[in-house]
């Protein structure tokens, strides 16, 4: 439908996807292309918006604050929960990196000693790297919907 460009789109969500749901399609995100558009809807009619869902984009809260004056900006789930997978996989990438470390340190330390490395496990008999490469699915999860060994490496996470 786009063929490559971008539009902002504009909905009402009383519409529920029916008619009067789709209230403006604009070729672009330049904002002052946008506002121009928008101001084309009477003032009092645009100051009736309560609340607008967005995007992080400061193009996008600066429409918002010129075209909808009374409106509340309220970040999208989808790009709230974004941010959040990914600050869950830095996390994850640096407490794996600093787990291998640590494993390549012991491996080091039991060649120069001369003894079989065996690696660190949980009481759940997870390694560490096990552990972290596991931690995710819990992390994201709610605890509610947690089987009973997400629950035990919940409480070895939190612990540790």
């Amino acid at each position: 439908m786009s063929c490559g460009e971008l539009y902002t789109v504009v909905t009402n969500r009383a519409g529920r996807g029916g008619r009067g749901t789709l209230v403006a399609m604009i070729r672009g995100t330049k904002s002052e292309d946008v506002i121009k558009v928008l101001e084309m809807i009477h003032l009092s009619k645009r100051k009736t918006v309560k609340e607008v869902t967005l995007d992080f984009s400061p193009t996008m809260m600066r429409i918002v604050r010129t075209a909808f004056p009374n409106a509340t900006m309220t970040n999208g789930r989808f790009h709230v929960q974004k941010l959040f997978y990914e600050a869950i996989d830095e996390l994850g990438i640096t407490y794996l990196r600093m787990a291998r470390d640590l494993e390549d340190d012991e491996i080091q330390r039991c060649r120069e000693q001369n003894i079989a490395y065996v690696p660190f496990r949980y009481t759940n008999g997870d390694t560490r790297k096990q552990l972290l490469a596991r931690a995710k699915h819990v992390l994201v999860k709610h605890f509610s919907k947690w089987t009973d060994s997400q629950r035990i490496r919940a409480e070895i996470i939190f612990e540790h």
